[in-house]
């Protein structure tokens, strides 16, 4: 290619190819069509191949990384700009067609009833398609005068009429043989035109009738056509009549006829004896009617938020109050302030001529006397309220929302203390009889309304004169009261109901008559009020378990083996802690309460020492606390299972006669000791003494006996069964309860009963089989498998087929053949993917060029319609222009 601009370059080329001195021959020189044809080719080729040459940037060329001479690699020279635009103009033949079909749907659907459906004989199949095919017709023949629709002419069927009755041609084939007689013959062929016949009859009328005679004639026949239709309407009515008739006869036959006596006994006559009394439910016209004069549904009032539930609850007990107050003075509860002053009629007060049927009767018994004279419920005494202010109608559903709010609010916690409450290992105890009368008058009314109690002093100057079972509405009605959303104080008032709850918790489980049933009660409002304000029970708990680590500190100084120091925790210590684990979640693996909580309970099993049978009836009742606590979490707490086994050992008669003769490596510093010999159970006392679920507040306060022993033996062994239940998935179970089971087989306990025997056993089975389990799946370590390292070589590795051509060749046939079918389907894939862009990107441009088409449509139109509104508005204004000129010329005049 010579140098130069592409002008110069185009020259040089089309004279070294010969085109241009080919332009310049001469033009009249005559060529064969044949030798024209293969020179134009012959042109068209050469130019292609300057253009290809003046155009380098067409050209796309792979740069090899090792150049062998006479080797062909394909796709070494590619064009990208003429493939593309190859693929353009396919995808226009094949892709733009189906994408403007898309939308077209071809062939023949059958659509014939019941032809894709195989359990259709082929008759059920004809007579469907028939009946629809016949209901199809009737829906279109409502107008088609030729089928069922019967055509009249004054009266009478056309279809009754012969079109050729009156022409004398008989309908009958065999008379005379189908010959026409000559008297038609000669009237209305060709034989009419004789005059003399005309005048030979002169009755035939011999000129046309009149307008006026032929509309008589038809007002004559439509009047007769009238009457008759007349008769047929009154004689269907007649026949109707009789039909009905007969039918109050046949149902007076079917159904039972009325027992009360006949019309004709008090002057009635024999026709009016019918029953007339017809079935309504088959009158449907009268129930459509009926219907029209239902009551319409009302819209309901939409749902109230919390802060307005709690207000009119607030409401309904400030107005509770009043009318308890009142009736507390002798006055009418209906009569207040508030009502005079709105204007409310007030009932008129009775006079010597009163006929007493104005009375209303006294309306207090409606609210009751309080739950502390055996009343309504909680939530429930607001269905009395007949105020004009619409309490009356919101105040049940305003109970019993309360009453939800109330359940809701403490419902896990009522759930979860009722199951373990259950639980053999419980040892709380659960008062039968209630707290007695504190005196014999008659209770009080219970008020609705309460002060906010600041400490613990005040809120027991407020419930001392009531019942412990109405403890809890006290608290309930203060909760609605003192309602946040009420007043900005009532934050802090409820706040100090919190740790005032939690103080009387602790008062009503001391000694010397603890209340557990008030403390059930009680555990929702607190569980409700920890739940609104976290932080600050949080900080009451703390501060309370504080105090107990406190006082073991105190305690453990004093001396560990003092009779008189106060190292275990007492019977309100025990249920605050049972109190914990319902109110916070003990699962957590730090919390701010838990954890403090279950720390404590450990320093009291690990650093505490048994003294007494008391000492060991708090020490189980804390492991089975920390067995509660555990349920979720399932952590090890050794210092539980640890005390839990030298209860056993020291309730159980037992071989050991140290704690160095005991297998494993738990502590027990009082095996045998002074102190702990006479917790030992008596085989020759207990020998017909059974199990029994024990009692916490038995085994504290009450003197020991062989079956409180037994009790809380059973309690032990239970408690160690249950232990091996939760720890049996852990790594170490076989070291922690092999000791255990061990201790276990060693008592001697055959002197007992045969029940105490048979529980013994069944435990120590149960801890052999989960051994053995754990044994069998225990496996020992062993070191990580892995592939040899090999020793690093420097020698060179040769190969004897290290062409390209041969990088897919494998020994194995087969497996040469799956590699090479993989690789192709990855190729193919590939390509597929690659094709599916190109597409993707094709649609894309075909429906922006019709976006881009039909915005340019739009802005045409659009400009139209702008320039003829413009033209309009520019003739608009030279009109008033021009006016204007108007007048003011003809003012100038």
């Amino acid at each position: 290619m010579a140098k130069g601009s592409q002008l110069s370059q185009l020259k040089a080329a089309l004279s070294q190819a010969g085109l241009h001195e080919i332009s310049r021959k001469n033009k009249k020189k005559k060529t064969s069509s044949h030798t024209a044809e293969r020179d134009r080719v012959t042109k068209a080729a050469k130019l292609r191949e300057i253009q290809q040459k003046l155009n380098p940037f067409d050209v796309k060329v792979t740069k090899l990384k090792h150049d062998v001479g006479g080797r062909k690699i394909k796709g070494v020279m590619g064009r990208p700009a003429q493939s593309k635009q190859a693929g353009v103009q396919q995808r226009e033949k094949t892709l733009l067609k189906e994408l403007e079909e898309r939308g077209r749907v071809g062939g023949v659907v059958d659509r014939r009833f019941g032809e894709d459906d195989p359990s259709m004989s082929l008759e059920e199949r004809m007579l469907e398609r028939f009946t629809r095919e016949r209901q199809r017709t009737s829906k279109a023949d409502m107008f088609n005068l030729e089928d069922e629709e019967e055509l009249t002419h004054y009266g009478q069927s056309l279809s009754k009429v012969d079109d050729f009755d009156d022409f004398g041609i008989p309908m009958d084939d065999d008379d005379d043989e189908g010959q026409l007689n000559r008297e038609t013959v000669h009237k209305t062929h060709f034989g009419g035109f004789d005059d003399d016949d005309v005048a030979e009859k002169p009755e035939e009328p011999t000129s046309k009738k009149s307008k006026r005679e032929v509309m008589a004639e038809v007002i004559a026949k439509s009047k007769e056509h009238k009457v008759r239709r007349q008769m047929e309407k009154e004689k269907k009515e007649n026949i109707r009549y009789q039909l009905d008739q007969d039918f109050d006869s046949l149902k007076s036959l079917l159904y039972v006829s009325d027992l009360s006596p006949p019309e004709d006994a008090f002057g009635g006559t024999a026709e009016t004896s019918l029953p007339e009394e017809k079935d309504d439910s088959l009158d449907y016209d009268k129930q459509v009617r009926e219907l029209a004069f239902d009551k319409r549904a009302k819209p309901k009032d939409r749902t109230k938020t919390e802060e307005e539930l709690a207000l009119e609850k607030k409401e309904a007990l400030e107005k509770a109050e009043r009318r308890r107050q009142r009736r507390m003075l002798g006055e009418d509860p209906d009569e207040s302030n508030d009502d005079m002053a709105a204007g409310r009629k007030r009932k008129r007060a009775p006079v010597g001529d009163d006929l007493e049927d104005d009375f209303v009767g006294d309306d207090s018994g409606v609210v009751g006397a309080g739950l502390g004279e055996g009343g309504l419920a909680p939530g429930e005494v607001e269905d009395g309220e007949t105020d004009s202010d619409g309490t009356a109608d919101t105040g049940d559903d305003d109970s019993e929302e309360d009453g939800d709010n109330y359940s809701a609010s403490g419902e896990s916690a009522n759930r979860e203390l009722g199951s373990e409450q259950g639980n053999s290992t419980e040892t709380m105890t659960a008062q039968q009889a209630s707290r007695p009368q504190k005196s014999s008058m008659a209770p009080k009314e219970l008020p609705y309304t309460f002060p906010s109690p600041a400490s613990h002093e005040e809120f027991l100057e407020i419930v001392e004169d009531i019942q412990d079972e109405d403890v809890p509405v006290v608290v309930e009605r203060m909760r609605v009261i003192y309602h946040p959303s009420f007043a900005p104080d009532n934050k802090l008032r409820l706040q100090t109901l919190t740790r005032v709850l939690v103080d009387h918790i602790l008062y009503v489980a001391s000694p010397p008559k603890p209340r557990i049933k008030l403390v059930s009660s009680l555990i929702p409002h607190l569980f409700a009020l920890s739940r609104s304000y976290p932080s600050e029970a949080a900080e009451c708990f703390v501060g309370k378990l504080s105090l107990m680590y406190k006082n073991l500190s105190r305690g453990l100084a004093s001396g560990v083996l003092e009779v008189n120091s106060k190292t275990w925790p007492g019977f309100s210590e025990l249920t605050f802690l049972r109190v914990t684990g319902i109110i916070w979640p003990t699962s957590d693996m730090k919390h701010v309460v838990v954890s403090p909580a279950r720390l404590l309970m450990g320093a009291y099993l690990s650093l505490c020492r048994v003294r007494s049978f008391a000492d060991l009836a708090s020490g189980l009742f804390l492991s089975s606390l920390f067995l509660q606590y555990e349920a979720l979490s399932k952590r090890l707490v050794p210092e539980a299972v640890n005390f839990v086994v030298n209860a056993v050992l020291f309730l159980a008669p037992n071989p050991y006669t140290s704690s160095d003769a005991l297998p494993g490596t738990f502590p027990s510093p009082d095996l045998h000791s002074d102190l702990c010999a006479a917790l030992t159970i008596n085989p020759k006392v207990a020998r017909n003494l059974v199990f029994h679920k024990p009692d916490l507040w038995q085994l504290l306060s009450c003197d020991v006996t062989e079956q409180s022993k037994l009790d809380a033996l059973g309690l032990a062994v239970d408690l160690l069964d249950r232990f091996a239940e939760l720890y049996k998935p852990i790594d170490g179970f076989i070291e922690l309860y092999d000791p255990i089971y061990s201790i276990i087989s060693s008592l001697e306990c055959k002197r007992l009963s045969k029940d105490v025997q048979f529980s013994l056993a069944s435990v120590r089975d149960k801890v052999g089989r989960l051994l053995k389990y754990a044994r069998q799946s225990r496996r020992p370590l062993l070191l990580q498998a892995h592939k040899p390292i090999p020793i690093p070589t420097y020698i060179p590795k040769f190969e004897q087929k290290s062409s390209s051509y041969l990088r897919r060749q494998d020994p194995d046939h087969e497996r040469n053949e799956v590699s090479k079918l993989r690789y192709q389907l990855k190729q193919e894939k590939k390509g597929a993917i690659r094709e599916l862009r190109k597409d993707a990107r094709f649609i894309a441009a075909v429906e922006q060029k019709k976006q881009v088409e039909k915005d340019q449509a739009y802005s045409e139109h659009m400009k139209k319609v702008f320039g003829s509104l413009e033209g309009e508005r520019a003739e608009q204004k030279a009109m008033q222009r021009q006016k204007m000129r108007d007048k003011r010329r003809a003012g100038c005049k």
